[in-house]
């Protein structure tokens, strides 16, 4: 084999493999902002629930204001013990929301990538 077609064979090897170093760099960065979108969309959801959790509690609060001139105990109106059970779903829903670990490693979606170009 002569000095250009060594050369010529490396060019075109290096060419396949820089292609697929590409391709693989692609998946696992697609991988990545499809990650970094479920995040995203986590903390807009955290924000909106956490957002109507504070409407809920600033209603309650003067809603047992206005009651405590009126009643012994505000406690046992009917919209006060609906705004309760209203704000217990938000917060069982913010704390569930908090407990999901959506974003996965790099390390680890660059192995699935390697493992399917296989």
């Amino acid at each position: 084999m002569d000095f250009y077609q060594k050369i010529k064979g490396d060019l075109q090897k290096g060419i396949k493999e820089g292609i697929t170093v590409v391709k693989e760099g692609a998946a696992v960065v697609k991988e990545k902002v499809e990650e970094l979108t479920e995040e995203g969309k986590k903390q807009y959801n955290m924000f909106l629930l956490k957002t109507k959790v504070q409407k809920e509690i600033s209603e309650l609060g003067g809603r047992v204001y206005d009651l405590s001139v009126k009643l012994k105990n505000p406690m046992v109106d009917k919209r006060v013990k609906a705004l309760i059970t209203r704000i217990k779903k938000l917060e069982a829903q913010v704390t569930r929301l908090e407990g999901k670990k959506i974003v996965k490693s790099l390390h680890s979606a660059k192995k699935r990538v390697k493992g399917k170009g296989k």
